[in-house]
């Protein structure tokens, strides 16, 4: 990457977590979509809903919504949550201005004591003005107990594309910057830059996550920070290729050892056969300490939308290349995996069901660490999107996805499920 310019100075902000209020630039934001709430039979922000389970002690609830689009926003997008060290439940989302993947994006999450029954006021955690920052990827470092943020910033006008065919000059193209919460995720420190050590010079497009990160807790790597994440390659010299093209999609992982104060980039899947063009990536530390990486197929020739592979070495490399995987039918979407914690637990895969459209969000089991999966516990019928995937307490799971019933990006919708409703769902 090229040293930072005025233009970088420009772009990097103060980004503390500050209170719930509308910017300027979002005071004529579209009403509340209070319709798709009706409809989804779901409780306002802030409200519980459901049956009162309890299992945690605060109460209980079956769902929430603790982001409604035209509330605040014009849209919320790309979820995020972790269990914050003192229990509560962080939840974090894009808030757009428009229905885009570009100009004005700001990172903002909400705060929830009690489960994710009610959420505390929306802060916003990351704010670059009229340019987009976004991509949140949060993981709880399990010895200093703070959360570690990482996300994505590009200049407002400049299109996927136009980054994708090195049209961008770096300092307005993809950066990679880390913030930290000391207190739980009420408060975040300013964004820090890690682009020159995370980003590689012929990568152009440029993405962190989204959804959580994971820290190891098992063999030589215990307590390393890993972030999924994906990036585009550059043609090779003399190709007529744009660089646009599906096949120079790839994944990469990003790693600290200690504790997010420095980054390195891990394992790069760089093929470009255009077979499996691995991009969107979640994780998960499976009960042996292998790493397992499941991604998005961005339009390769496989006939799957979803690939798998494994790494041994803390996500240094991978075993085996990314591969098909033909148990997690579904559309190409991002998704999340969550290996549960405790004697036998589970390993879960989230994303949408339905093959043809983004629909049907379903939670699959694995019982052999991802090499297949059973079962389809099906959240809802309904449109649906991105999603992630946090443990609770009480042997219950919560997800927090996108979903409406006529428009996939009404609501970022929040649900505790019970472990055993999943284990013993069927097709």
């Amino acid at each position: 990457m090229q040293p930072a310019t005025s233009a970088t100075a420009r772009a990097t902000p103060t980004a503390t977590a500050t209170a719930a209020a509308p910017s300027r630039r979002r005071r004529s934001a579209v009403a509340g979509m209070v319709t798709a709430l009706v409809a989804l039979g779901t409780a306002l922000p802030g409200t519980a809903a459901g049956s009162a389970k309890g299992p945690d002690g605060h109460g209980g609830c079956d769902a929430s919504v603790p982001f409604v689009s035209g509330e605040g926003a014009t849209l919320y997008r790309v979820p995020a949550i972790v269990r914050a060290a003192d229990g509560a439940l962080v939840a974090f989302a894009e808030a757009r201005e428009t229905r885009a993947d570009t100009g004005p994006i700001d990172i903002v999450s909400r705060r929830s004591s009690d489960g994710g029954c009610t959420w505390g006021p929306r802060t916003v955690v990351a704010d670059q003005g009229e340019d987009t920052i976004g991509n949140p990827a949060p993981v709880v470092d399990p010895v200093t107990g703070d959360i570690v943020l990482l996300s994505t910033r590009n200049d407002g006008d400049a299109t996927e594309t136009e980054i994708r065919r090195g049209e961008v000059p770096p300092e307005d193209s993809r950066r990679a910057f880390v913030q930290t919460s000391r207190d739980d995720g009420r408060t975040f420190s300013r964004l820090r830059e890690i682009t020159p050590s995370v980003k590689r010079p012929d990568w152009r497009w440029y993405a962190t996550g989204p959804g959580h990160g994971i820290a190891l807790t098992r063999g030589d790597h215990r307590g390393r920070l890993i972030i999924p994440s994906d990036h585009t390659n550059a043609p090779p010299p003399g190709s007529p290729d744009l660089g646009d093209e599906r096949k120079y999609n790839a994944a990469h992982s990003l790693y600290s050892d200690d504790h997010g104060q420095t980054w390195q980039i891990g394992f790069s899947d760089d093929t470009d056969d255009g077979y499996v063009n691995s991009n969107e990536t979640t994780a998960a530390e499976l009960p042996d300490g292998t790493v397992y990486f499941n991604t998005r197929d961005g339009y390769g020739s496989s006939p799957e939308n979803r690939a798998d592979a494994t790494s041994h070495d803390g996500g240094e490399t991978l075993t085996t290349p990314f591969r098909p995987q033909p148990d997690l039918a579904g559309p190409i979407v991002q998704a999340s995996v969550l290996q549960i914690r405790g004697r036998g637990g589970p390993l879960l895969y989230s994303g949408p069901s339905d093959p043809g459209s983004r629909a049907a969000m379903a939670i699959r089991v694995s019982e052999d660490g991802g090499r297949s999966w059973q079962h389809r516990y099906l959240v809802s019928d309904a449109r649906a999107g991105y999603s992630d995937l946090v443990q609770l307490p009480g042997g219950q799971v919560g997800l927090l996805y996108e979903t409406g019933e006529t428009d996939t990006y009404a609501t970022i919708r929040f649900v505790r499920i019970d472990l055993g409703d999943i284990a013993g769902a069927n097709d």
